[in-house]
């Protein structure tokens, strides 16, 4: 209609420059959208010859002086916000029409004057510099200008920052203008993939201006008329980058650009090939007219996949998979193994899987590319192998992906560890000899270079150990392993890296090339291994490393440091006696030197000499030799002999000669007394240890004048110390293995080292200032009483407490000032010195070493001789009483905890473990200090690993004492409310702390049933703690919390590890800590299971447990009256009843009697299965035994149906083994005429599962009548047999038949014998695992095994389930519909049932005149010209075309406009729209059209808004709708296609709280046209 009336405008105004004139002044939004039109009109039209060039002045004039201000916003100031946005389309529109009526000249005048705008700075004149630019483009014509404007556009594009908003004005208006200019469009191609002077543009912003130059650079014409982006390989690498770059636009644009370049080729039948990529072998992209079909098969998929991808949830996505394995069938040639299509395009796919957020979505991945990779056997590229060490490895580094899969046993390597294996093997095995090596050290390489995680080390670790023997790695490898191993133990799982450090020595042992690197290079990777937790010598991973060294002896490169220049190679012989003798090498400079060696040395050389001597023994073993003369090994340690034979005569030699000497000694000591097996057949061992005995006086001799005389006297020499006084139990240890002709000479050692030590101590210094060496002097006689106590505490067989010298030290220490701290001498003399001043140790250290000493002796003291206090009371000037010399004791022990660090503390507990029973009844008050401040030191310890252990173990000894347990429930005061109170403190740290309730408990469950004392009187005293803190043994039987997922994915690797045995040496070496929450109810269960019915104390102890576990049960019931399948509630009853069944068999008759009525009421809960199944099992086993407890059962039939709606199939289950209640039973008649009265009144229940349940025990019931030939119930035959026959074959609806044959093959009735399958298997494994409780919950036998802190008794009968019962599946009847559903639905899973949702990014032909066809439909209808247009042309489905048409006009949209009007013949369109559409005006505009359209409702004053979520896009909730709005809505599954985007004025997005990541296109667009009514109402309202 606007046209129509422009044209009768012109048509009748005899002068069209004066009719501008006038329109301009003054230039309202009307006037503006006026003069557009005009000049349209007239560009369009054309002018008679003696009009065009007063027109063209009159067009110049309006575009510098009239338009150029507008879109500067200078006239229109004073309008408001959209009467602005009007007034600047307006002028856009009339700038571009004057360009075209006044040609190059207006252009290059517009070029100039904006190019300079853009140069003086940015803001509101950049975009209307842009917009002037837009508008001349199409027009320039002088090449410098040319320039000029591109590389201003590039600038803008590049622009980082806040530059998106002027990127997203050039891509849509700037470059498409450029587009049309050629010379332009060559520069402007060349500065986005070749780079010019400022460099490429970012992928998202390259992608950007690429889809608005989509037209140009994909032209549709011959070749050759202008840059063809296919034949141009960083084009395909910058789509490459965008379809896995993490912006979901970049990604739509990148599949945008490919689907344009596909549908071009195809439709062309083109043939070309686009240049190989550098020195990659194959092309990026080619196509080919004879395989048309092929490719446009192979890309069809390919899109599919990539747009399936953006839904990013699995359920949808996992089907589309199997599609990947038709892409590689396509993309290698069968003929020519070799790639067709560029490996890269595949390598897209799974990027943007490794990368989703999805974890589920990337472990799918993963395990598709390993397995595809290990079943396919691709050719090789180098390409694969650059993204197995990038974005593979990356993703491998998430733990989670490790997790088991629902189906697999606890205890089984997770699917990627399996497949992890194969694939590296396959892959390494694949690949070309000379890249092997290359691919492995980077593989290697990646896993140090950066944090990793426990687990996916581990897998790695063995994934690479599982690789078939190569020679592939040098030195360079050694060193990356040896830095993995770092890496490795920075983990706190000890397992888990001594797992780990097992498998990169099997892998250093099986892929390094020997003759590349050196015996030095060796050890020093083998000295990374940890000995306490995986290389140790009494394991098969010692054996394997020993093998491998005596089959490449004299195969290792020669070291560069090597004395052997006449040899390329060494022997391992030869570099251990090299090495020995450069260790034992001291230079004469160093002869004094008062620093300590570094002890690396010492562990490398003690660890060669045993490796060696083992090399040697095995190939005397190989060889046939019975009598080993050992030479090679007499040859090792001669040298070392050498020097300590001379120890104890030779008073010069070097200090550091001595170190070495005895480090090394120390070392191999403490490396044979490891728990190893058969000691007495290792040869090895016993000849070190025979070598050993030789110089041991002279070793004593020397250790005892260095450490009694004042050789020692400065702070570096207490190092020194610390090594003379590690070798005593060493030296003492070896002389009572081997000889003990030896021990006179420990004995006169031991006697000298006392008195001299006690003498030292005593010394008192008469100067103010003590010095430094008399203050060393004292803590290395401290010490060195500490190593006295602690030898004859711990080598009792020595006899050592008979010596003179103890009766001293027993007085000395019997009156010593303890907590005396050693004054801070005066360093004045020894600045001088050079080791003052490296020393590490702070004067703070070594007094609080000193005070420990103290407490570490008075331990030994309190412990061995309890009577102290007496012996010495009358010899004492302030003789005390025993009370009053253990309070004095037990104050300075507090006082030692407030200034001891805390891992010092562990000897001040001990001590207070002694004093505390002694002192509860006369001092409660102090006693409960001293609790409260070991709780606080303890507690503050829980987040530090290496010393929270050991110090809660010794806050357990002596708060859990049996003495100071008795004797704090003999009162029943403070401390035994204390003690109750710290029992609960340590459960709730238990919930977050893994293992501190097993620390607990284990202790408690030895000491309360296997006293340290035989003595009968202890054995009942100890036991009475049980009952007086009973609360330990009841929480035990329920502990446990729901992990973590990140928790119990370490508990599995845990058990997977556990599983390998020996295989994995750190099973051996690691010593197991028990910490698994298991065994806190293994160990309860454990000490029950220890308890005798007969024992009176026992059996009043089991009595109220079982009470209290009765009440706990209705407790946790009451909480929460429904209850989830394994939440905590459940998880805690299954326990309880768990526990309840164990205890069972131990109660008499009368004290069930009271109970069983409790059991009854429990079963009329709601309960959960495997709970309902306990409680069965407790009432079938109870009436077995007790028979006379029958009516109790038949009871509970007598409530209403209410109250037994929810228990009756509980009840009736008791009743389908009726045969074995009745077993001891001489009067069966009775009891079955009142149960089948009982189970006949529920077979006809409205309740279907209740009906099965009666019948199933009618049939039983039934059956024993019939045995016995029950005279009485011959008239119910016909009527019971007919009943029975009819239910077995049943042909009823649904699945009435089909479930009584289920629950008639349910284990609980058709296989489960309650007295033969009553074991701790059963109970604890098999039938949480029949009943499907979480896998968490099942407790295999094996850890009852492991467990051997309490062992169970040894003539104990019930520990494995019958096997027919442990080889069941789980098969609940009650579940099985759902399970044999899901089957059904996961096996229709191919790929031909995937809805294809490849958007196509045009249509068909254009229609004519769109305006006119709008405004005709909107005049038939007889409708006002509303204000809001809904733009659906991009949806193709009718359901949804139907419902949007009904919402819009309802809500009164102007127009709905859809890309065919044939949509409205559809049926699905019609049922929804109910007619709609005769009331609405619908405008056709094909998708191809749309850019079109989009740019005139522009510049008629419309705001295009898009539904989309973009960086930029506004709440719905915040956004204010202008009046002219037009609303753009997506396609179902793209959305809005890239290059659509651009052209958008703003984007708004629906906030979302849920997981789904989008609504459907009708509701979205539904809410957002209720949103612009509701706002237009409002303002409506306030204008009235």
């Amino acid at each position: 209609m606007e046209v129509v009336l422009a044209d009768a405008l012109l048509s009748r105004c005899g002068d069209p420059c004066a009719l501008l004139r006038a329109v301009c002044a003054p230039l309202s939004a009307e006037r503006a959208e006026a003069l557009r039109l005009l000049l349209q009109r007239l560009a369009a039209g054309g002018t008679p010859p003696g009009e065009a060039e007063a027109l063209r002045r009159v067009a110049w004039e309006v575009a510098l002086e009239r338009c150029r201000p507008l879109l500067r916003g200078g006239e229109a100031a004073g309008a408001g916000c959209g009467e602005r946005l009007r007034l600047a389309r307006a002028a856009r529109g009339a700038l571009r029409h004057c360009v075209q009526l006044c040609g190059a000249p207006l252009a290059a005048r517009l070029a100039r004057d904006a190019l300079a705008e853009l140069a003086a700075g940015g803001g509101a004149g950049a975009e209307a510099a842009v917009e002037a630019l837009a508008a001349a483009a199409p027009r320039l014509e002088e090449p410098a200008l040319v320039a000029r404007c591109v590389a201003a556009a590039l600038a803008l594009v590049r622009e980082e920052g806040e530059g998106e908003a002027a990127a997203a004005l050039v891509a849509g208006r700037l470059l498409p203008a450029l587009g049309g200019n050629a010379a332009a469009l060559r520069r402007v191609w060349e500065g986005l993939l070749g780079g010019g002077g400022g460099g490429p543009p970012r992928a998202g912003r390259a992608l950007l201006a690429l889809s608005a130059l989509a037209d140009a650079v994909l032209p549709r014409g011959p070749p050759g008329s202008g840059p063809d982006a296919r034949l141009c390989p960083r084009f395909w690498r910058l789509v490459q980058e965008g379809l896995t770059e993490r912006d979901g636009l970049c990604r739509k644009r990148a599949r945008y650009l490919l689907k344009r370049a596909l549908d071009l080729s195809g439709g062309q039948r083109a043939e070309l090939r686009c240049p190989a990529d550098g020195g990659d072998e194959s092309s990026l992209f080619w196509w080919s007219a004879e395989k048309n079909e092929k490719l446009l098969r192979f890309w069809e998929t390919y899109i599919l996949i990539m747009e399936t991808l953006e839904g990013n949830q699995i359920h949808v996505i996992k089907p589309v998979l199997p599609k990947l394995n038709s892409l590689y069938e396509h993309a290698i040639s069968g003929e020519k193994g070799c790639w067709l299509f560029h490996p890269s395009w595949h390598m897209c796919i799974y990027k943007r899987m490794f990368e989703s957020e999805n974890k589920t979505l990337t472990k799918e991945g993963i395990l598709h590319f390993l397995e595809l990779y290990e079943t396919k056997h691709l050719p090789n590229s180098l390409g694969f192998s650059e993204f197995v060490i990038g974005p593979l490895m990356d993703a491998l580094s998430e733990s989670s992906l490790y997790s088991r899969t629902p189906g697999q046993l606890m205890g089984a390597c997770p699917p990627l560890g399996m497949r992890l294996q194969k694939f590296l093997a396959t892959y390494i095995m694949l690949l070309p000899e000379e890249e092997k090596g290359s691919f492995l050290l980077k593989f290697i390489q990646k896993m140090t270079s950066r944090h990793w995680c426990a687990v996916p080390i581990l897998f790695l670790s063995m994934a690479l150990a599982y690789i078939p023997a190569c020679k592939v790695l040098g030195t360079e490898g050694l060193h990356a392993l040896r830095d993995v191993l770092q890496c490795t133990m920075i983990t706190h799982q000890i397992l888990l890296r001594g797992a780990a450090q097992c498998y990169l020595l099997q892998t250093a042992m099986r892929l390094t090339h020997v003759e590349k690197v050196s015996l030095p290079e060796v050890s020093s990777f083998l000295l990374s291994l940890r000995p306490e937790e995986s290389l140790r010598r009494d394991t098969i991973l010692w054996m394997e490393l020993c093998s491998w060294l005596q089959v490449n002896d004299r195969c290792f490169r020669k070291s560069t440091t090597s004395d052997f220049e006449h040899q390329e190679t060494t022997s391992l012989c030869q570099y251990v006696c090299s090495l020995v003798g450069e260790y034992l090498k001291t230079p004469a400079s160093e002869r004094e030197n008062c620093l300590m060696p570094d002890w690396f040395e010492a562990k490398l050389v003690a660890t060669m000499i045993l490796l060696a001597a083992d090399v040697e023994q095995m190939r005397n073993k190989h060889s046939g030799k019975s009598n080993i003369e050992w030479i090679e090994l007499e040859t090792f340690l001669n040298p070392l002999l050498d020097v300590l034979m001379k120890l104890g005569s030779n008073a010069y030699i070097p200090t550091l000669k001595t170190d070495k000497s005895l480090q090394l000694l120390l070392k191999l000591l403490q490396t044979c007394s490891l728990k190893c097996s058969n000691t007495q057949d290792d040869g090895v061992l016993f000849f070190i240890w025979k070598s050993l005995m030789m110089p041991v006086e002279s070793i004593l001799e020397f250790v005892l004048r260095r450490l009694t005389t004042n050789e020692l006297s400065t702070v570096g020499d207490l190092d020194r110390c610390d090594l003379y006084l590690d070798l005593i139990p060493e030296i003492v240890n070896l002389c009572l293995q081997v000889s003990w002709k030896k021990v006179p000479s420990i004995k006169n050692f031991i006697l000298s080292l006392t008195n001299a030590s006690i003498r030292n101590l005593q010394e008192r210094n008469s100067e103010e200032e003590p010095k430094l060496k008399e203050q060393i002097k004292k803590v290395a006689s401290m010490a060195s009483l500490t190593a006295v106590c602690e030898i004859m505490h711990r080598k009792p067989e020595a006899h050592l407490e008979s010596l003179p010298s103890v009766d001293a030290l027993k007085r000395f220490i019997s009156f010593f000032q303890f907590n005396e701290v050693l004054k801070k001498p005066s360093y004045i003399e020894e600045k001088s010195s050079l080791c003052e001043e490296t020393t590490s140790q702070g004067w703070g250290k070594i007094v609080a070493r000193y005070v420990r000493d103290q407490w570490i002796c008075l331990r030994f003291i309190l412990n061995s001789f309890p009577t102290l206090a007496q012996e010495y009371e009358e010899t004492s000037e302030m003789s005390l009483s025993t009370d009053e010399r253990s309070r004095k004791f037990l104050q300075s022990a507090l006082e030692a905890l407030t200034i001891l660090p805390s891992d010092q503390v562990l000897p001040v507990f001990d001590c207070m473990k002694v004093l505390v029973p002694k002192l509860l009844d006369s001092s409660e008050s102090l006693c409960i200090e001293a609790f409260d401040l070991a709780w606080k030191i303890t507690s503050s310890l829980s987040n530090t690993q290496l010393i929270f252990w050991s110090n809660l173990k010794a806050f357990v000894r002596f708060i859990f004492d049996t003495e100071v347990l008795a004797v704090a429930a003999s009162a029943k005061g403070q401390a035994y409310a204390k003690i109750k109170e710290i029992i609960f403190k340590l459960i709730d740290m238990s919930t977050t702390k893994t293992g501190v309730f097993n620390v607990v408990l284990s202790h408690c469950c030895r000491s309360w049933i296997f006293p340290t004392t035989d003595e009968r009187s202890a054995l009942a005293n100890a036991f009475l703690n049980a009952g007086n803190y009973c609360e330990l043994i009841t929480e035990a039987c329920v502990f446990g919390t729901v992990f973590r997922r990140d928790q119990r994915l370490i508990q599995d690797v845990h058990a997977f590890i556990e599983n390998l045995g020996e295989k994995c040496a750190a099973n051996v070496v690691t010593e197991s800590t028990n910490r698994d929450d298991h065994y806190v109810r293994i160990c309860a269960i454990k000490f029950l299971c220890l308890l005798d019915g007969s024992n009176i104390l026992h059996k009043m102890f089991m009595e109220d447990i079982f009470i209290k576990l009765l009440d706990k049960d209705k407790l946790v019931s009451r909480s929460r009256t429904r209850y989830y399948a394994n939440s905590l509630q459940h998880r805690i009853k299954n326990r309880v009843w768990q526990t309840l069944l164990v205890l069972l068999p131990k109660l008499d008759q009368n004290f069930l009697c009271g109970t069983l009525d409790k059991v009854f009421q429990a079963g009329f809960g709601n309960n959960q299965a495997s709970v309902k199944y306990f409680i069965e099992w407790i009432v079938i086993l109870s009436l077995h035994k007790y028979p006379q407890f029958l009516n109790k059962l038949w009871d509970c039939f007598c409530y209403d149906e209410e109250k037994l709606k929810t228990s009756i199939c509980t009840f009736l289950s008791v009743l389908s083994h009726f045969d074995i209640i009745l077993q001891n039973t001489s009067e069966k008649k009775p009891a079955l005429k009142k149960a089948l009265i009982v189970v006949l009144q529920w077979c006809f229940n409205h309740n279907f599962s209740v009906r099965l349940y009666a019948l199933v025990a009618l049939k039983k019931i039934w059956g024993m009548c019939r045995l016995l030939h029950v005279e009485e119930f011959e008239a119910l035959t016909p009527v019971i047999e007919s009943s029975l026959q009819q239910v077995e074959n049943m042909h009823g609806t649904g699945n009435a038949r089909r479930n009584w044959q289920r629950i008639q093959d349910h284990f609980f009735f058709a296989t489960f014998h309650p007295l033969e399958d009553y074991s701790l298997e059963t109970i604890f494994y098999t039938l949480p695992r029949l009943s499907e409780l979480a896998e968490d919950e099942w407790i295999s036998l094996s850890k009852f095994d492991r467990f051997t802190d309490v062992p169970l008794p040894p003539a104990f009968q019930w520990y494995h389930s019958r096997t027919e019962l442990r080889d069941l599946k789980p098969s609940d009847w009650s579940q099985q519909d759902m399970g044999s559903d899901s089957a059904e639905t996961d096996s229709q899973t191919e790929w031909t049932d995937v809805q294809k949702k490849i958007i196509p990014w045009k249509n068909s032909t254009p229609s004519l005149d769109l305006e006119m066809v709008f405004q005709d439909r909107a005049a038939k209808l007889g409708k006002s010209n509303s204000r809001l247009i809904v733009v659906a042309s991009l949806i193709d489905k009718p359901t949804n075309l139907g419902g949007l048409c009904r919402t819009s006009e309802i809500f009164g949209a102007s127009a709905l406009v859809v890309g065919s009007l044939h949509y409205i013949q559809d049926k699905q369109f019609q049922h929804l729209s109910v007619s709609a559409e005769q009331w609405l005006p619908l405008v056709e505009v094909k998708p191809s059209q749309l850019v079109d359209y989009l740019q005139q409702k522009k510049m008629e004053g419309y705001t295009i808004i898009g539904v989309e979520q973009t960086a930029k896009s506004f709440d719905l909730t915040e956004y204010c709708f202008p009046e002219k709005s037009l609303l753009l809505l997506g396609n179902e599954h793209e959305g809005i296609p890239a290059n659509l985007i651009h052209h958008l004025d703003v984007c708004v997005e629906i906030p979302q709280q849920g997981i789904i990541r989008s609504l459907n296109v009708h509701v979205s667009g539904a809410l957002l046209i209720w949103e612009y009514t509701r706002q237009q109402v409002i303002k409506q309202k306030q204008q009235k």
